[in-house]
This record gives C-alpha cells, sequence and structure tokens, in this order.
C-alpha cells in the first residue's frame, strides 16, 4: 500500500493490496477497499462503503457520503461498488436511504467529473455517465448504458440495456434498451444504432428491434398492444426478449414522442 503521509486513514477501515491514497484524502470506518484501487488527492470514502478491485477514484470525489433524501434519519446503509470503474473528479455517490439498503454500482463504469448518484440507486457494468450529469434518488441503469452530459434523471426512472441519452436532456419516465433519446421534453429518435454495432448485436437481433420499435412508437398502438404484437409477429431473440421484459416491468411508464 501506498498512502500519503498527509492522508486520514481510520484503522477500522480495510484496504486490499497495493492500494494507493493521495494527499489529504480521507478513509472512514468499516470501508472495505479492494486490491489495486487508486484514490487521488482530496478523496473522501465515507463510512459503510465497500470498493472492489482496480477502481480509479480522481481527486475530489465523495463516496458513501449520507443520503440527501429529507427521510433520512442516520440509518446504517450501504454504498458498493464492483471492479475496474473510472470515477472523475467530484463525483458524488449517496448511501441508501432505509436501514441496510444499498446504493449499488457494477463494473467497467465510467462515471465523469461532477455527476452525483443519489440514494438507493442501482448501476449496472460497462455504463458511460458524461459531466455534470444527476441521477436522483432509486434511478435503475442497465449494463451498457450511455448517458450524455447536463442530463437529469427522475426518481425511480429506470434505463435500459444499451440506451443512450443525448446531453441536455430531462428523463421522467423509463427508457426502453436499445433506443436513442434526447431532448425536454424527452423524445425518441429510433435505435441506439452506434451502440448496437459497437457492441456486436447480429444484425437479425437488429432488424427485429427495428421492427419493435416502428411497432410501439409508429404504428398507434399503446405499451400493452404494442407488446402482444411484438410477441406475435417478431422473431423471439434475446434482444426481443429484453426489450418486451423491460416493457412488461415499467412502473413509470416509457417516454414516447
Amino acid at each position: 500500500m501506498k498512502i500519503h503521509q498527509t492522508a486520514v486513514v481510520s484503522p477500522k477501515a480495510e484496504l486490499g493490496k497495493d492500494v494507493v491514497v493521495g494527499p489529504y484524502s480521507v478513509i472512514n470506518d468499516n470501508v472495505k477497499i479492494g486490491d489495486g484501487t487508486i484514490l487521488g488527492s482530496h478523496v473522501l470514502i465515507d463510512k459503510w462503503t465497500t470498493i472492489g478491485k482496480d477502481n480509479k477514484i480522481f481527486s475530489g470525489a465523495i463516496i458513501g457520503s449520507e443520503s440527501q433524501d429529507l427521510k433520512f434519519t442516520g440509518e446504517k446503509s450501504f454504498v458498493e461498488l464492483g471492479d475496474n470503474n473510472i470515477i472523475r473528479e467530484y463525483v458524488t455517490i449517496n448511501r441508501a436511504t432505509k436501514p441496510n439498503g444499498i446504493t449499488k454500482l457494477g463494473n467497467n463504469n465510467a462515471i465523469l467529473s461532477y455527476c452525483h448518484v443519489a440514494h438507493d440507486c442501482i448501476l449496472g457494468n460497462n455504463i458511460t455517465i458524461s459531466n455534470v450529469t444527476t441521477l436522483a434518488g432509486h434511478v435503475e441503469v442497465e449494463d451498457q448504458a450511455g448517458l450524455g452530459g447536463y442530463v437529469g434523471i427522475h426518481q425511480f426512472v429506470k434505463i435500459g440495456t444499451m440506451a443512450f441519452i443525448g446531453g441536455w436532456s430531462k428523463v421522467v419516465k423509463d427508457v426502453p434498451p436499445f433506443l436513442r433519446v434526447s431532448g425536454t421534453p424527452l423524445k425518441v429518435y429510433g435505435l441506439n444504432s452506434v451502440g448496437l454495432d459497437r457492441k456486436g448485436v447480429p444484425d437479425s437481433s437488429k432488424k427485429a428491434l427495428k421492427k419493435a420499435y416502428q411497432i410501439l412508437f409508429r404504428s398507434g398502438n399503446n405499451v400493452s398492444q404494442a407488446i402482444e404484437v411484438i410477441s406475435k409477429e417478431i422473431e423471439q431473440t434475446e434482444h426481443i426478449k429484453m426489450f418486451i421484459a423491460f416493457l412488461k416491468s415499467s412502473e413509470r411508464g416509457i417516454c414516447k414522442n
């Protein structure tokens, strides 16, 4: 371990092998940090936070601070980060609100400068969130989604796999997988074709998703009707099954033009 002489590390914290703690950083009680994780200067890792292996956490980031939910009264709650995440400058990630609740990030995510991840958010893997984007409480972001800069996500919204949200957007409804959306109010602009190509999605699945998109957004169907048509008329590829499952599970309703 390399701990700068100005850093403050609680004796109740557990640090793995080859952890680096930069100048003036603070690691509080009941923190666990996995092997190879690097903390820059002036980083705060607050209590009840678990961080996996090989993460890079840049200057000024604050992880595990108390929930900003006004209902929060100091309960024991948690933040958990997986492996190989990049947490850039001045990112804030809050603990959950309810006792034993968790705010959780998976692996291989890039959270860029000045982003905020509020209490009880659940993020998957391989997600990119660009600068100054804010996730309110209880937001869920599925694997491989991309969020542009200055995006605001309303409480309890769910963002689907490989969805892409353009910068300066206001998101108050769920965004289904594989879509490209942008704006205030939010509009759907088609499939996230670039993302699908980059992730190597087969042509058969892309064709099926295009048909599903047209049925949902261009055929005058409501969501229930669209689900029925998609289930009957389109080849049930892995990606179509994911698309249908998301529509069925949406509680806030989905964004539509």
